[in-house]
């Protein structure tokens, strides 16, 4: 009889839990029984493991099997186990050395096995070594082309194999020479495996837009503050273009930023460990045909996270707004004021964080010939109206700055003179929310965007009595909800930190309210 234990990780959203795998071997019909609430991968690690330890010359014989996954109460997903469920059966036959029981207890062993016994990376390796990092674990194990995103986490002592026998011989097992010889091949092959290192793709530059003055300080303020945008103007005014560039005109991300970031896009598994940490905004794209699962997070078992989740500390961009079905429109509404996105299935519950700008674009009407001239627009104005009203009230009334943009001039495509570029708007946008961080200093808040409406209209808020009247006339009036009044207000101090004054004016209150509710109304 023999028993042993090992270390690994599970993953639920981002949070990583500790699961302790232990395997128990004794005589009687053979048998591997696997219990501690596995999902359908990890149940079909036992047979993964069966073969790749028959590879190394591992033969089953006259014993049962029996591996615990501990804390038996949480689900266990994913691949990522195999690698100690396999160590852990190696342990309990009484394959490895005496000394290895010390060690198997004190390491995380995170890979996914071939059935020649290969080691493979999985999804989410970051937040997994985070999770055992702040556990307090000695040591953790992958496979070798996970090493550079392993060592990305702080603190973390990455150890980095190839297959599962260079464990076997580390930990004091034998194999036979032939297996030794395969697995020594499949290590240099590994070591040598070359590192593809190509560049980022740099973001488009804000200098390639052409005119649109207005539409680019819309642009300038909404990264200044965090605030939400929507665009409306006919086909080839550069709605799409501009909205591209945003992310070109964000400051780099925070460390702790960085960090959430990467570990969202690894567990996605479109992260790409020869780039680094992920420091620059990232900008989704959906078409107007993705479903909610694919925008907010969903699928079959524990929910992978979606495009709201994947734009966290970035842009979220919603071209031809008005043809996504209103079911995935409704959903950005909790996001969009909270932040994070919670996703309920049969498998379980995965929260996410989903801190994004949303820009969405839309043309005026059916046709798109509305704006600008209009003189060859088609559409009757109950048309436009319908049209329009796919953006639901409550959807638009999160937006803070709505934009009307025009069709260029023939005088601006003509003019030798081109736009600022991204780099000369970033130091101004950068400056502007330095400044913000200066007066909000002492608060949980870094954007004005993230600034509660009650806090702007109190003692601490700085709203004069003239500019309260201001916008007590624009909520009788109709013209603004009492969300629309907090929003603006938002706006002018994000206009007042662009302009480096330390009081509002009611020049930033009627700039604000221009930007707040022009552009939407058919």
């Amino acid at each position: 009889m023999g028993l042993a234990r090992t270390l690994a990780v599970t993953l639920t959203g981002l949070a990583g839990h500790i699961v302790d795998v232990e395997a128990h071997a004794t005589q009687g019909l053979p048998g591997f029984t696997l219990v501690g609430l596995p999902d359908a991968a990890v149940r079909e690690s036992r047979e993964r493991v069966r073969a790749a330890l028959s590879t190394c010359g591992v033969t089953w014989g006259e014993q049962r099997l029996t591996v615990n996954l501990s804390p038996a109460d949480l689900r266990k997903t994913g691949t990522g186990l195999d690698l100690a469920l396999a160590l852990a059966v190696l342990g309990a036959r009484g394959r490895l050395g005496r000394s290895a029981s010390r060690v198997l207890g004190r390491t995380v062993y995170i890979g996914e096995l071939g059935l020649d016994g290969s080691v493979h990376s999985v999804r989410g390796i970051l937040p997994s070594v985070q999770a055992a990092v702040d556990a307090g674990v000695e040591e953790i194990v992958v496979a070798q082309e996970a090493a550079a995103e392993a060592e990305l986490v702080p603190g973390a002592r990455v150890s980095a194999i190839s297959h599962i026998g260079q464990l076997v011989e580390r930990y004091g097992g034998r194999l036979s020479a032939e297996v030794a010889a395969a697995v020594e091949q499949i290590s240099e092959a590994g070591n040598n495996a070359p590192t593809v290192t190509a560049p980022e793709r740099e973001p488009p530059d804000l200098a390639d837009v052409v005119g649109q003055a207005e539409a680019r300080q819309a642009l300038e303020v909404a990264a200044a503050g965090g605030h939400h945008l929507i665009m409306v103007g006919p086909p080839g005014t550069g709605k799409t273009m501009l909205a591209e560039r945003l992310p070109s005109i964000l400051p780099p991300l925070e460390q702790t930023d960085a960090v959430t970031v990467t570990s969202i896009h690894s567990v996605a598994g479109t992260f790409n460990p020869a780039h680094g940490l992920i420091t620059r905004p990232p900008l989704r794209a959906p078409h107007h045909t993705a479903t909610r699962a694919a925008v907010v997070g969903g699928g079959s078992g524990l929910p992978r996270p979606g495009d709201v989740s994947l734009a966290h500390r970035g842009v979220l961009f919603l071209d031809e707004a008005p043809e996504f079905s209103a079911g995935v429109l409704d959903c950005l509404r909790q996001p969009l004021e909270s932040g994070t996105v919670t996703i309920d299935r049969v498998g379980g519950r995965a929260s996410y964080p989903a801190a994004f700008q949303l820009v969405l674009a839309a043309n005026p009407c059916p046709c798109g010939k509305a704006g600008g001239r209009g003189l060859e627009c088609t559409c009757t104005s109950l048309q436009r109206r319908r049209y329009f009203s796919r953006l639901s009230g409550p959807l638009l009334d999160r937006v803070d700055i709505q934009v009307e943009v025009a069709a260029v001039s023939a005088a601006d495509l003509a003019s030798p003179t081109s736009g600022e570029p991204s780099a000369v708007v970033a130091q101004r946008v950068l400056k502007a929310r330095q400044a913000a961080e200066r007066r909000l200093a002492g608060t949980p808040w870094r954007l004005n965007a993230e600034v509660p409406g009650s806090y702007l209209r109190g003692p601490d808020g700085g709203l004069s009595a003239p500019l309260s009247r201001r916008l007590m006339t624009a909520l009788e009036r109709g013209d603004l909800s009492l969300r629309g009044v907090d929003r603006v207000l938002r706006l002018a101090w994000t206009l007042a930190d662009l302009e480096g004054t330390e009081a509002l004016t009611l020049t930033h209150i009627g700039t604000a309210l221009a930007l707040r509710t022009s552009g939407v109304r058919p």
